[in-house]
Formats: structure tokens, C-alpha cells, sequence
């Protein structure tokens, strides 16, 4: 063999190697997590959501990498946060609230989506229908919004006499609190109950929210389903015991931060499901095969050394509904 053409047969075999070898190396697929509100009001339900992924064969920093973005309470972020993900190419985009939904929504049409939401995702325009989402878009919804005004109903079985309450909403997500607004004033009709709507979307809000209360002479406050409440659980439980306010939210985490009462879905059990679907989706299963999957468990929890503060002598019977009391 002429040396020519053995040096060229060396080149040809060995110029294969560096091509194979990164054919070989596993890239790391990268998750987006979108939310609207702190990371430090959804601790509980972000290690539900990292506990889905390791369930599935995910850990962060392990074989998966999370990009985190908290919109901190301003719903105006989203959409620039969103697109900054699409950006980046994530592989998905965990939108971990209903504004951060519809805005990664919004961002793409390709990059599938898993969403956890505190509303109907038909009504909020995130899927199709529950059982074929369509699109690149699926998730976990809660039953918060259909149980929500049975907040106001409880209340009312636990303060008979109290002729005037309180409906807490966030402006900031209109299409929510417009329709929730509709929901609770329904109910509040045929109960007999006057209710009034009261705005709040910042610190200093809420503030002037249970001093509104206190001029109203309400004698209790429903909180409707939001993020910014849910991550702002133990303020609003100290709010309401600094006022004396009967106040009733969605979920445990409110009741167990001194609120008297939550009823709902737990946020965490969602967010688990969440990070579960998130993992399937890296594994490779198509978002049209994953129907949105609706937490059907809610939950009654009553805080009783709250009850007791406020004089309040809750039912025999609505004790024996609840799943949990808090002595």
C-alpha cells in the first residue's frame, strides 16, 4: 500500500470518532417552571411538583434542569418570562398558575405545556375540552373552581346570624376574579347574604381590605381562589385574627396558619401531578395522549383554637364532615 493512501484510510477511520462520541453523550433536558407569584409562598407545592418528577425517573441537577422564573405577584412579567423560556428551548414549561399558563401559552404553539390551575382550563381558554386538550397544552386542574362558593355556604352554616360578608378577589387576573365574583354573588342570593366585593393585589391592600370589613361591620370574609392569596396563606390567617374576622379559604394551608376554615383541593397533591405529567412528557409521550386530569379530593379543614378565639361554636355535624380539626 503506497504510504499516500495509508495515511488517508487512517484519516477517513479516525474523523468518525469525535462524531460518535457526542452521538453517545446524553444532553440534559431543561425544564421551564413558570409562576406568577414568590418561590417562597409555594414552597410546599414546589417540592410536591420536584416530588412528581422523582417519582417519575427526574431529579433537578441529576438528569433534568430546572429554569425557574417567579413573576413575584406582578402578572405584567409573565409574558416577557415566558418568551425568555421559549427562548432558551426549554423541553417544557411547567406554568404553575393560571396567568402563567395562559401566558406560556401565548409564547408558543410547539413547546409542550403542563399547567396547574386553580380554574376551569376550558372557560380560561387553555384547552379544548378535559379529555382532548388539543394543541401543545395539558396539565392538572383544581376543583377549587366549582367547590369555591361553598366557602360562602359553610360560613353561613357556621354564622347564621351574619347578614353581611366579604368576597376578597385579585383585580390583577380579571377573567378569574370576574368569574368567581359571579359564582360567590349567586350564592350569596340564595342564602340572603349581602356580600361585598373587595379588591386587593399588593401588601397595602390587604391592609385596607379588613379595614373595609371592619366599616361594613361584616361579619365574615370568604377569600376567593387566587395565587397571590395562596402564597400569602399565613398573612391573611394573622390579618384575620388581628380584626377578629370569621375568613375561609381554599385548601389546609390557610387553616393551619390560624384562618378558621379551608375547603379545597390540596394544592400540593396537584402540584405533584403536575410534575408527574412534566416527566412523562421528557420520557416522550405526546401532550395530545394526556388528558388534563382533575384532582377530585377536597378537603375540609377547621382551626378550632381560631373558633374558639372568635366565640364561634361550630355545628356537631359540620365536625364530623371535617377530614381534619386543629386543636
Amino acid at each position: 500500500m503506497r504510504r499516500r493512501d495509508f495515511i488517508k484510510g487512517i484519516f477517513w477511520s479516525t474523523s468518525g470518532w469525535p462524531v460518535a462520541t457526542h452521538a453517545q453523550q446524553r444532553v440534559t433536558p431543561v425544564v421551564g417552571f413558570l409562576n406568577a407569584e414568590s418561590a417562597r409562598g409555594y414552597a410546599r407545592p414546589l417540592a410536591a411538583f420536584l416530588k412528581g418528577l422523582r417519582e417519575t425517573g427526574y431529579e433537578d441537577g441529576r438528569n433534568v434542569t430546572i429554569e425557574y422564573r417567579w413573576a413575584e405577584g406582578h402578572n405584567d412579567r409573565l409574558p416577557a418570562m415566558a418568551a425568555d423560556l421559549v427562548s432558551r428551548r426549554v423541553a417544557v414549561i411547567a406554568a404553575t398558575t393560571t396567568p402563567a399558563a395562559l401566558a406560556a401559552k401565548a409564547a408558543t404553539a410547539t413547546i409542550p405545556i403542563v399547567f396547574e390551575s386553580a380554574t376551569d382550563p376550558v372557560r380560561a381558554g387553555l384547552v379544548n375540552s378535559l379529555s382532548r386538550p388539543g394543541g401543545n397544552v395539558t396539565g392538572v386542574t383544581q376543583t377549587n373552581a366549582e367547590v369555591a362558593p361553598k366557602l360562602l355556604q359553610l360560613l353561613h352554616e357556621i354564622l347564621p346570624a351574619a347578614r353581611v360578608m366579604g368576597l376578597l378577589v385579585n383585580p390583577t387576573d380579571p377573567a378569574l376574579a370576574d368569574s368567581q365574583t359571579k359564582d360567590f354573588l349567586v350564592a350569596a342570593q340564595t342564602l340572603g347574604v349581602e356580600l361585598h366585593i373587595l379588591k386587593a393585589s399588593s401588601e397595602g391592600d390587604l391592609d385596607a381590605a379588613f379595614t373595609e370589613l371592619s366599616q361594613l361591620r361584616a361579619g365574615a370574609l370568604v377569600i376567593s381562589t387566587d395565587p397571590f392569596f395562596t402564597s400569602r396563606s399565613e398573612q391573611l390567617a394573622t390579618l384575620a385574627a388581628r380584626n377578629a374576622m370569621a375568613a375561609a379559604y381554599k385548601g389546609r394551608d390557610f387553616a393551619a396558619a390560624g384562618g378558621l376554615l379551608g375547603y379545597g383541593t390540596d394544592i400540593a397533591e396537584t402540584f405533584r401531578l403536575a410534575g408527574v405529567y412534566t416527566a412523562r412528557i421528557l420520557k416522550g409521550e405526546k401532550v395530545a395522549d394526556l388528558p388534563v386530569q382533575q384532582a377530585t379530593k377536597v378537603e375540609l379543614i377547621i382551626n378550632m383554637k381560631t373558633a374558639k378565639a372568635l366565640g364561634i361554636n361550630f355545628p356537631v355535624t359540620l365536625l364530623g364532615r371535617a377530614d381534619e380539626v386543629i386543636e
